[in-house]
């Protein structure tokens, strides 16, 4: 990985942030002159007392998993504030892009597993080494799983305590894959958050007022008016 990336620190607007995110398709096209070179930004962001060190590596091939999201922060920021108790809870995050979510729930004490798109899985890795505290990790590392919802979910345990999710509903083709996977997931007694900008051209708010709430109870727990960035908490239905 080090071979082929250069670690330069630059911005790009048209990368990161609205423009970016508000591609057409939320996905960077395949083009091998897309880019003069493929490079990594790294920041670093502070939660709980916790300090990570987040690298986003811009490439084609990693499209909408590259960078830190707005609702991300949002979802990280909400833990903090709510001083929600992580320590010792089997959390599983979907869609992990960068890791920054989970890898502050592992900072925390949680028994964590990472899961993306097997093009993520490096990112992932290379953020969780990043991150491992000078003592240790207070419970266990974090795990790094390639996970395609509605393919591969029946591999992955049931047994979650958390599942979480930051700006990971933005297709609608991949709606019914996610509830799908979210099932399977919270079968014995997961609560999900999920954090999202609420894109109606992606029909972001159908899948929360609609989709979720077919097999979930769905409550919204923080809104953002400004970044127009919504945080719900949901459980299976017929669940406590």
């Amino acid at each position: 990985m080090k071979d082929v990336l250069k670690r330069r620190s630059v911005f790009c607007p048209h990368l990161r942030g609205k423009q970016y995110g508000e591609e057409e398709g939320f996905m960077l096209p395949v083009d091998d002159g897309l880019f003069a070179d493929t490079f990594s930004d790294d920041s670093v962001y502070k939660f709980i007392g916790q300090e990570l060190k987040i690298s986003q590596v811009f490439s084609a091939n990693l499209g909408v998993a590259a960078p830190v999201w707005d609702a991300a922060l949002h979802l990280c920021r909400y833990f903090e504030e709510n001083s929600l108790n992580l320590k010792g809870k089997r959390i599983i995050e979907l869609g992990a892009g960068t890791g920054i979510v989970g890898i502050l729930a592992a900072r925390l004490g949680a028994d964590v597993t990472l899961t993306d798109l097997p093009l993520a899985v490096p990112q992932l890795q290379s953020n969780v080494s990043a991150n491992m505290p000078s003592s240790g990790w207070p419970s266990v590392a974090p795990s790094v799983l390639p996970l395609s919802w509605g393919q591969d979910q029946h591999i992955f345990p049931m047994d979650w305590d958390l599942v979480l999710g930051a700006d990971i509903v933005y297709l609608s083709e991949t709606y019914p894959l996610l509830l799908d996977t979210l099932v399977h997931l919270c079968k014995d007694r997961a609560v999900v958050y999920l954090s999202s900008k609420m894109r109606e051209e992606h029909g972001t708010p159908g899948f929360y007022g609609d989709t979720l709430p077919q097999r979930f109870h769905v409550k919204l727990e923080h809104r953002d008016p400004t970044q127009n960035i919504n945080i719900y908490s949901a459980t299976l239905r017929g669940k406590q």
